[in-house]
C-alpha cells in the first residue's frame, strides 16, 4: 500500500470513528492564507499535491480533489487517479460535488478554523437538498492521524523600519481607528496575516517565502490595539517597536477575547476572517458587520517609499537575473544543465546581490515539456535537463527588505522552431498590449484581461491563468484586492479598480501540453497618465521590471513598428538600470542581448 494510500484509508477510519460520513480538506490555514507553513499543510499530506490552491472531499466510498487551470497537468502528476478523481474548478466547486455525491442523510464534516462562512453556507445548503448535515468539528481529523505533523514555527517576529515601511504604524492605526468610527464599529479583526505584519509593521519567519508571523489581531477605535502572538515570539526589540498602543497576548487567548466583546459592534471580513471567528462574536452577543480587512487596500496601495524601495529592489533582482541569464547561455548548450542545478544557480546569484531574505515562492524551472506545466514544482524525481533546440522557462522572484520580486523569462536552448517563435511573439505582444495600455480611472483588470490574450485569440490559442496578480511591498508574492483576470475566474479580485500606487504582475503565457511553456512576466506600477485633451482621469502601467527578453524567440514580422519600438525602448531601460550593476562577459552578453531589434 502506498504512503498516500495509506493516509487516505487512515482518515477514513478516522471518520467513522467521529461518526462522519465525510471531510472536506481546503488547502489554507486558520488566516485564510494562500501559501501555509508546514504544519497546515494537511493537503499535501493526504493527497501528495503540491500546488498552492486546491481541496479534497473524502466519503467512505469516495475522494476528489478540487483544481483550477493552473494545475491541470501538476495535479495528475503528484495525485494517484486511482484514489481521488480529478474536479476543475470553476467548473465544479466542493458544494456542487457534495450535492451530487454526499450520501442521504450523511454526516460531512469541516473544521470551522479553515472555512469562510460564506462557503459554510454554501455548502450547508448543497447538502441540505440531500438531507445531509454539515458538521463543526472541534479537533480536525486529519491531525488526529497524522502522527509527525511538524509543530507551528517558533521563529521570533522581526521590526520592519519606518523608513522602510513609509508609515508607522501608529499612524497606520489612527487611520483605521477613523474608518471604524465612520463605520460605526469599535473594533476590527485583522486575521490576514500579511495585513497584520503591514499594520504593526513587523515580519516573520513562519512560512516559507511569505516573510509574515502567525498571529491574530483587534484594532480598536482609539487607535490601540490587541496582538495575540506566542509570548516566546517577541524580543525585546519587537516590543519596544510594538510600543505601548499595542497589548500583546498569547495566541491561543484570541477566541476567548472574542467572546469578551459581548455588545460591541465588530468589523470582520467575511472573505479573510475564517467561520470560527464569526462563531465567537456571535456566541459572544456582539454586533458583527460584514467589512473587508482595513488593511487591505491602503496595504495594496503603495506610498512613495515603499515604490522607491521596490524599485531598488529589482535593480539588483535584475542584475541577479542577467547574471543568470548570461551563466545559462554559456552553460546550457555544453549540456549538463538541468532543472535543480539551474534554480539553485539562479538562487546563488540573488543571494550574491545583497540582502536576499528568501525566495517570493518556490522557482518555477520548467524545461521542454515541464514548462507546460503553468505551477511546475521541480523535484529529484522530475528533474530534467535542459536539452538543445528546447524551451527552458524559469519563473523567480525575490523578498528583500526593500520589496518583493516575481519575474518569468523563456529561453530558446539552441534553434527554437518557427513555432516556438510564433507562439512566443503572440505572448510579446499581449505583454507589450499591458503595459502600454491607457485606461480611465475606475478600469477593474477584469477590463484589461483580454488586451493580453487578443493576440493568441487570433490563433485560436488560450491560457488557463490570470494575467496579473497583486504583489505585495517585503509581503505576499500574490496580494490582493487587485487582479487582472477574466470576469468569472476562479481567482478573485479581477472585479476591484485599479488604482495610482498598486503594483501588478503582467504574465501572459502559452503552453503546449507534453511540449513547452511560454511565459513573459513583469512587475508594473499603476500610475496617472497625462493625454492632451483627455476628458477623463487616465491611468496607466509604469513597468518595474528589468531583465533581457529573449530575442532569438521573436518573429519581427509579427511586430508593428510600435511594438519593436516598445522592445527597444524597454531593452534601453535594461541597460541603463542593470548594466551599472554587471561588468565583464556579463555585461558584454547584456550589451548584445539588448541590442535594438534591427541588430538581430
Amino acid at each position: 500500500m502506498s504512503t498516500h494510500e495509506a493516509r487516505l484509508k487512515a482518515l477514513r477510519e478516522q471518520l467513522r470513528a467521529d461518526r462522519l460520513d465525510g471531510f472536506v480538506v481546503p488547502l489554507t490555514d486558520e488566516h485564510m492564507s494562500e501559501y501555509v507553513g508546514s504544519y497546515a499543510q494537511r493537503l499535501a499530506w493526504l493527497t501528495g499535491f503540491q500546488g498552492s490552491a486546491g481541496a479534497a472531499v473524502v466519503l467512505p466510498e469516495d475522494a476528489a480533489i478540487f483544481t483550477d487551470g493552473r494545475y491541470t497537468l501538476q495535479v495528475r502528476d503528484q495525485v494517484d487517479g486511482a484514489f481521488w478523481s480529478y474536479q476543475s474548478v470553476p467548473e465544479t466547486s466542493v458544494a456542487d460535488w457534495l450535492k451530487a455525491h454526499a450520501p442521504d442523510g450523511g454526516r460531512i464534516g469541516y473544521d470551522p478554523w479553515l472555512h469562510t462562512r460564506d462557503w459554510v453556507g454554501k455548502a450547508r445548503a448543497a447538502l441540505a437538498d440531500r438531507g445531509a448535515e454539515l458538521v463543526a468539528v472541534a479537533r480536525n481529523p486529519i491531525d488526529a492521524v497524522w502522527a509527525e505533523r511538524p509543530a507551528p514555527s517558533p521563529a521570533r517576529l522581526e521590526p520592519h523600519p519606518d523608513a522602510l515601511a513609509g508609515k508607522s504604524s501608529a499612524a497606520k492605526r489612527q487611520e483605521m481607528a477613523d474608518w471604524l468610527k465612520a463605520e460605526g464599529a469599535e473594533a476590527a479583526v485583522l486575521s490576514a496575516l500579511d495585513s497584520i505584519a503591514w499594520t504593526f509593521n513587523v515580519r516573520g519567519r513562519d512560512v516559507e517565502h511569505t516573510p509574515v508571523a502567525l498571529s491574530f489581531a483587534l484594532v480598536h477605535d482609539d487607535g490601540t490595539a490587541d496582538l495575540f502572538v506566542e509570548p516566546e515570539k517577541l524580543g525585546d526589540d519587537v516590543r519596544q517597536h510594538l510600543g505601548n498602543g499595542v497589548r500583546v497576548h498569547d495566541r491561543a487567548a484570541f477566541e476567548g477575547h472574542l467572546r469578551a466583546l459581548a455588545g460591541q459592534t465588530v468589523a470582520a471580513d467575511p472573505e479573510r476572517a475564517v467561520a470560527a471567528i464569526f462563531d465567537a462574536l456571535d456566541a459572544a452577543g456582539a454586533k458583527v458587520i460584514a467589512r473587508r480587512d482595513p488593511a487591505v487596500l491602503p496595504k495594496a496601495i503603495k506610498n512613495a517609499v515603499e515604490i522607491a524601495g521596490h524599485k531598488a529592489a529589482q535593480a539588483r533582482d535584475g542584475a541577479a537575473l542577467a547574471r543568470f541569464l548570461h551563466w545559462l547561455s554559456v552553460e546550457a548548450p555544453k549540456g549538463g544543465v538541468d532543472e535543480l542545478s539551474a534554480a539553485a544557480k539562479l538562487q546563488s546569484f540573488r543571494e550574491a546581490a545583497g540582502d536576499l531574505r528568501d525566495t517570493s515562492f518556490d522557482t518555477i524551472s520548467g524545461a521542454g515539456p515541464n514548462g507546460a506545466i503553468v505551477h511546475y514544482r521541480v523535484t529529484e524525481a522530475t528533474n530534467r535537463p535542459l536539452e538543445m533546440d528546447s524551451l527552458y522557462l524559469v519563473d523567480s522572484g525575490g523578498q528583500y527588505p526593500d520589496g518583493t520580486t516575481d519575474v518569468t523569462r523563456t529561453v530558446a536552448i539552441g534553434t527554437p522552431s518557427a513555432e516556438m517563435r510564433d507562439r512566443f511573439t503572440r505572448v510579446l505582444k499581449g505583454n507589450i498590449a499591458i503595459d502600454t495600455a491607457l485606461f480611465p480611472a475606475g478600469t477593474r483588470g477584469t477590463q484589461l484581461d483580454s488586451f493580453a490574450r487578443q493576440y493568441l485569440w487570433q490563433a485560436g490559442l488560450d491560457y488557463a491563468h490570470g494575467t496579473g496578480h497583486g504583489v505585495g511591498s517585503f509581503l505576499s508574492v500574490h496580494e490582493g484586492p487587485q487582479r487582472i483576470s477574466p470576469a468569472g475566474s476562479s481567482q478573485a479580485g479581477g472585479d476591484e479598480p485599479l488604482r495610482p500606487g498598486m503594483i501588478l504582475s503582467n504574465e501572459p503565457g502559452y503552453y503546449k501540453t507534453g511540449a513547452w511553456g511560454i511565459r513573459i512576466e513583469n512587475l508594473v506600477l499603476v500610475v496617472e497618465r497625462e493625454v492632451e485633451g483627455a476628458e477623463k482621469k487616465l491611468l496607466g502601467f509604469e513597468t518595474l521590471t528589468f531583465a533581457p527578453i529573449d530575442r532569438a524567440l521573436i518573429e519581427p514580422g509579427l511586430l508593428t513598428p510600435a511594438e519593436r519600438a516598445w522592445l527597444d525602448a524597454y531593452h534601453a531601460r535594461v541597460l541603463e538600470i542593470v548594466g551599472p550593476l554587471l561588468d565583464g562577459e556579463a555585461r558584454a552578453w547584456l550589451d548584445a542581448a539588448c541590442a535594438p531589434l534591427e541588430a538581430a
